[in-house]
């Protein structure tokens, strides 16, 4: 699989808990913080979710 980069662009702040319990499964523990995933469903689908407070590089 390929391998994305993930990048925390916007504040978790005032974002309902679901989103931020996302951010936090996908290790995405500060702002401009950037982690390294296998692109899979289940983390696609993470991002998706989570879609306007991150960027993701190929």
């Amino acid at each position: 699989m390929a391998v994305i980069r993930i990048k925390q662009v916007k504040s978790r702040i005032k974002c309902p808990k679901d989103q931020k319990r996302t951010l936090d499964a996908l290790g995405l523990r500060k702002l401009n913080h950037i982690v390294e995933h296998e692109a899979t469903p289940s983390i696609l689908g993470m991002v998706e979710k989570v879609k306007h407070l991150v960027v993701v590089e190929k």
